[in-house]
């Protein structure tokens, strides 16, 4: 018998509204056979769309949740004074020992999904937890940046710590024995770097659990030459949004290039570019350091990208890459 699997998703936190987010739902359980799906978010608004979109029910359990936890407010008073919001709701519920599940996905604040993951889902060691984005390389595999905005300054304590838990992933979801790990610097070299990348780079490298290659710049991130990045939340965030940026720039140029040309042939290689480059078709923001797998959804994502991180989960749990290099290939045809 096919292994079956559990989620929780929080209907509500995403820029398109719950009504996506529950077509995401609906889309996943007639992809995925083995999977159940628990739903949080406002009930009558679900159970209208459970008929209109005629999903199968025997595989979705739904707890009621009218509020949300905004962008604007903050994330420890919004985790404790909003008990019944659908965030807070959902990691409750995805914590629950005795339901054994894979993990969750949330649109909502990231700053209130890093508060609310330490609080209750938090592992054995109470580590503090950090988020990761996986970003399609020059060599037809991935690299993990660690961390993407959950901690915007760091010590060097915190970026040990994110070199080891991007290690385990890479780890647990590619099967690469020693990920090799870069700090992001100025430079090449050991004497480059601000206060904290000199402070952190002998901690690595004295660390012999950890590969550590030594410093990475901006321009080879995406070379495939290491496996893990380690840098404070500020820069990760911005090396994420100036792929994401690069990539709509250059793709945009193609495709007015062809129509100023009259050369169609040029938008087959935009449209490689924009399916190597959608960076939620390869999943959201990883929350590390948590006992369930915890995804952040972009706010922007729309249903398939939901189809995509409960596919993402699925392969976390049965120990498969989170996107198999098949399922990229197949991507980007």
């Amino acid at each position: 018998m096919e292994k079956q699997y559990k989620i929780v998703i929080d209907a509500l936190g995403s820029d398109k509204g719950p009504e996506t987010i529950i077509l995401g739902v609906s889309m996943a359980l007639k992809e995925f056979p083995n999977l159940s799906i628990t739903l949080v978010g406002p009930e009558g608004l679900i159970n209208e769309k459970i008929k209109e979109l005629g999903i199968d029910q025997s595989r979705l359990k739904i707890i009621p949740a009218e509020e949300t936890i905004t962008n604007y407010e903050n994330p420890y008073t919004g985790i404790m004074n909003k008990p019944q919001a659908s965030l807070v709701q959902a990691m409750k519920e995805a914590g629950k020992d005795d339901e054994d599940y894979a993990g969750m996905i949330t649109a909502g604040s990231s700053g209130a999904i890093l508060m609310g993951s330490f609080r209750f889902l938090a592992d054995e060691n109470k580590t503090r937890p950090c988020m990761a984005a996986i970003l399609p390389n020059g060599k037809g595999s991935y690299t993990a940046l660690v961390d993407t905005g959950a901690t915007i300054d760091c010590s060097s304590g915190q970026l040990h710590s994110f070199a080891k838990l991007g290690s385990d992933l890479m780890r647990r979801m590619y099967q690469i024995e020693k990920p090799r790990v870069g700090l992001l610097s100025n430079g090449a070299e050991p004497t480059k770097g601000n206060h904290l990348v000199k402070e952190t780079f002998p901690i690595l490298q004295e660390d012999k659990e950890i590969n550590f290659v030594g410093n990475i710049e901006g321009n080879n991130t995406l070379t495939g030459d290491v496996d893990v990045i380690v840098c404070d939340g500020f820069a990760g965030n911005q090396v994420l949004k100036n792929v994401e940026g690069m990539a709509k720039r250059i793709i945009t140029d193609i495709v007015v290039l062809s129509k100023k040309r009259n050369r169609p042939e040029f938008m087959e290689v935009a449209q490689y570019l924009m399916k190597s480059y959608d960076i939620s078709a390869l999943g959201g923001g990883i929350v590390l350091g948590t006992r369930k797998l915890v995804i952040k959804a972009r706010g922007n994502s729309d249903e398939r990208a939901i189809v995509n991180l409960s596919r993402m989960i699925i392969n976390h749990a049965s120990g498969e890459a989170v996107l198999t290099k098949k399922e990229r290939e197949d991507a980007l045809r």
